[in-house]
Order: C-alpha cells, then structure tokens, then sequence
C-alpha cells in the first residue's frame, strides 16, 4: 500500500508559478509509474502530467499544459513535483497526485482507471 499526500496548493495571480509535490509512503515509489491529475467543479478528473517509474525518463503531458508544466520525481525522497508556469486561470482546479506500481521501467499512464492510489488532493487557485 502506497499513501500519496500532496501539497504546495494555494492562490497564484495569472501569469505565476507554483511547484506542486506529492510525498510517499513505503518502500515502493521508486517503482511506481506517477501522474498529476486535476478537477474542477462539474468537469470531470483530467490527466494533467505523467512520468515513468524508476529513473522517470519518459514524460508526457495534456496538450492543455504542454510547454508550461514539468512533472518530475526524486526517488531518494520519494516525492513527485509538477512545476506549474505561466498559470492561467483555466488551470484552477483541485490537483491529485496518482501512482501505479509498474514492473517496466517504460509507460507513462494517462488513464485514469489505470492508478491504484491517489491523494487526498491540493487546491490551485489562479486569478485573473
């Protein structure tokens, strides 16, 4: 069992930047395929960012925050960052980290479905 809390959430005018992390419980983050994922009121959870187990060399993001957005992970402390850019205030939104162990060291997982824990989720408000 992975226990996945998020934090670096808060109010941000248009234009600035927040840096998102998710810590991990246990022994098994380094094997876990990560993502970032987001929701706002009436919408749907939408894949925002992902990033592959182990060394987290592939990445892939929503074309939405493609250029803006970095997702990153360091397994030594066993958190996972989204590095938030040029925010709009589209991006408001509560955001939830999301990890599925994974025996390739390859994929990057943008279905929702496909993780097996989340956290409990951090608010991202952004201003015009």
């Amino acid at each position: 069992q992975v226990q996945l809390v998020e934090s670096g959430g808060g109010l941000v005018q248009a234009g600035g930047s927040l840096r998102l992390s998710c810590v991990a419980s246990g022994s098994t983050f380094s094997s876990c395929a990560m993502g970032w994922f987001r929701q706002s009121p009436g919408k749907e959870r939408e894949f925002v960012a992902g990033i592959s187990n182990w060394s987290g060399g592939r990445t892939d993001y929503a074309d939405s925050v493609k250029g803006r957005f970095t997702i990153s992970r360091d397994n030594a402390k066993n958190t996972v960052y989204l590095q938030m850019n040029s925010l709009e205030p589209e991006d408001t939104a509560v955001y939830y980290c999301a990890g599925v162990l994974d025996r390739s060291d390859y994929f990057v997982y943008r279905g929702r479905t496909t993780y097996d824990y989340w956290g409990q989720g951090t608010q991202v408000t952004v201003s015009s």
